[in-house]
């Protein structure tokens, strides 16, 4: 069964746009969508297990420019 997680991202000012579409490109990421509220951003991401959830979200989401800082959310159980 895949890991699920909702990534919760906050970006500096203006940089939306930019770090939606960086996230895109990456390989385990479902969908990204731009929305208010306290967050900019919300991903929805799916990797084989939990811990390769986490190397997505450290090595590969983190280091985009744009990206204030980050809550994961992991899915325990879909309907």
């Amino acid at each position: 069964m895949l890991a699920k997680a909702f990534v919760l991202i906050e970006t500096a000012v203006g940089r939306n746009k930019e770090v939606a579409n960086a996230l895109k490109k990456q390989k385990g990421v479902k969908s990204v969508d731009i929305v208010t509220g306290p967050y900019d951003i919300i991903a929805v991401i799916e990797q084989e297990n939990l811990n390769d959830v986490g190397d997505l979200v450290t090595s590969k989401i983190h280091p985009i420019a744009g990206i204030s800082r980050t809550v994961t959310c992991l899915a325990i159980k879909s309907t």
